[in-house]
């Protein structure tokens, strides 16, 4: 490719302690986290709202959040989740129990509601926001692999912000990316990329007809209908996984369904590509709903995420790698800043029934903790490698792809925002490297805000490997 070279001035504006890039649910955490701390920090998000996938992208149900035993995902995420139950903005029929105790299950919640309660928190907490703002690129002194300062651009034209440390919360490690931190990119060095999908919202839905076809069928989702659609020629992309839809208000639900397959997040034509045939496979679900579910007769399309939620694209190598013997021994870390129990979540990455049963085989047998059960979640994933003022939070951090697909979730995205922005805070005030920072200090900051930990041991030195 042809390049072009240009030099221009742009103002600098004031320098903060921390700068957050991405704020969906790892940014939020992060920002509002550290903010909290007394740290001044700029949150930069792309869109007009916090929360990410699930607000942009209207995935509008947490994972699960307990294990069928207890609460794990505590600290801001159980706070979010518990304010948004206070307020009147979870689903219809939520009850504590889903994210405090129940076993696999999602806890659906209000759009609408999310965006307020975040914005109220981080005005609470003194976090600067630019909405509508995107990170363009960084200045880096790569000898001591060190942040100084970013350039965002927005309605107002281009900007150079410095600050202390920064903290990269954009899904596809774009500012890690930048500062040339090393990372993996999806279909780089696999033969596989997990699908993408555009999720849909849905009103005009018969939820007591919808849930009584349910328990009389016997099945939960609409798999047996997807398949008969598919033999009478329903669909222009016969694929047989539905994710199903899931209620969020009295006759509301939304759809994580129509997977686009081959999409490569880190190209734009793709992008493109992806939203486009996105949209045009929604209208095809919503004729399915109609004709082939009871309570849909009436259902209406109200409208795409304007967020396609990727579920792979770039992960950022740090201290720690966590894979998928991490998961399947349960292993608990000293340094662990968070505990999850969500199963090996890897959607098939083709239509064929080949990769149906692979993924029917990984999901049930092979990757799905019991109940009772957890892993760790260490601090080590959340340090770019070598870095010193520099941290990744959600689905960016460092693990393996198995691994990634448990952790690359709303809940678990949180408790990793909120340790990283901990982590960044206590860096300024220690003088401690991120790829060097005393964790077990950062462990109790974490259990003072209300985080579980419950390893019995903690350790200053984080894990490695």
């Amino acid at each position: 490719m042809d390049t072009f070279t240009f030099t221009r001035e742009i103002p600098i504006e004031s320098s903060y302690d921390i700068v957050v890039a991405g704020g969906g649910p790892a940014g939020a955490a992060a920002a509002i986290c550290a903010g909290r701390l007394g740290a001044a920090v700029l949150l930069i998000e792309a869109t007009g709202c916090m929360g990410g996938m699930g607000t942009s992208g209207l995935v509008t149900a947490f994972d699960p959040m307990a294990n069928g035993e207890r609460n794990l995902a505590g600290g801001f995420m159980r706070e979010v989740v518990e304010t948004l139950y206070q307020r009147g903005f979870l689903g219809p029929g939520v009850t504590p129990d889903y994210w405090q105790k129940r076993y696999l299950t999602w806890t659906p919640f209000n759009v609408e509601g999310y965006k307020l309660v975040l914005d109220e928190l981080a005005s609470a907490a003194g976090v600067s926001i630019r909405y509508f703002t995107r990170l363009i690129d960084a200045h880096v002194d790569s000898t001591a692999r060190r942040v100084d300062g970013v350039v965002l651009n927005n309605v107002d034209g281009h900007r150079y912000v410095r600050a202390k440390a920064f903290v990269d919360c954009t899904g596809d490690g774009i500012l890690a990316n930048l500062c040339g931190a090393e990372n993996w990119e999806a279909g780089r060095d696999t033969p596989h990329i997990m699908p993408a999908t555009l999720p849909s919202m849905f009103a005009g839905i018969d939820w007591e007809r919808l849930d009584r076809h349910r328990r009389e069928s016997g099945h939960e989702q609409a798999g047996v209908e997807v398949r008969k659609a598919i033999a009478e020629g329903h669909f222009t992309q016969p694929d047989p996984f539905l994710v199903g839809m899931a209620q969020v208000g009295n006759e509301v639900g939304y759809l994580n369904g129509g997977h686009l397959f081959n999409l490569n997040a880190l190209r734009c034509s793709d992008l493109t590509a992806g939203v486009m045939f996105g949209r045009k496979i929604a209208q095809e679900y919503l004729s399915f709903y109609r004709k082939y579910i009871p309570g849909c007769e009436k259902m209406e399309h109200v409208t795409t995420a304007s967020l396609i939620g990727v579920r792979e694209s770039r992960r950022v190598k740090g201290e720690y790698v966590l894979n998928i013997d991490d998961y399947m021994a349960r292993r608990q870390f000293g340094d662990q800043i968070g505990v999850f129990n969500k199963f090996v979540d890897i959607h098939p990455y083709d239509t064929s029934d080949e990769e149906m049963s692979r993924f029917l085989s990984e999901k049930d047998k092979t990757a799905r903790l019991k109940p009772g059960e957890c892993f760790g979640i260490p601090y080590g994933i959340l340090a770019p490698k070598g870095w010193t003022n520099l941290w990744v939070a959600g689905r960016c951090a460092s693990s393996d792809v198995m691994v990634h697909g448990s952790i690359r979730v709303q809940p678990a995205a949180s408790m990793m925002g909120q340790a990283a922005g901990t982590a960044a805070v206590q860096s300024l005030r220690t003088g401690q490297p991120a790829c060097d920072l005393n964790t077990e200090r950062l462990v109790e900051t974490l259990r003072a805000a209300g985080a579980y930990l419950p390893q019995e041991a903690t350790q200053a030195e984080m894990t490695r490997g």
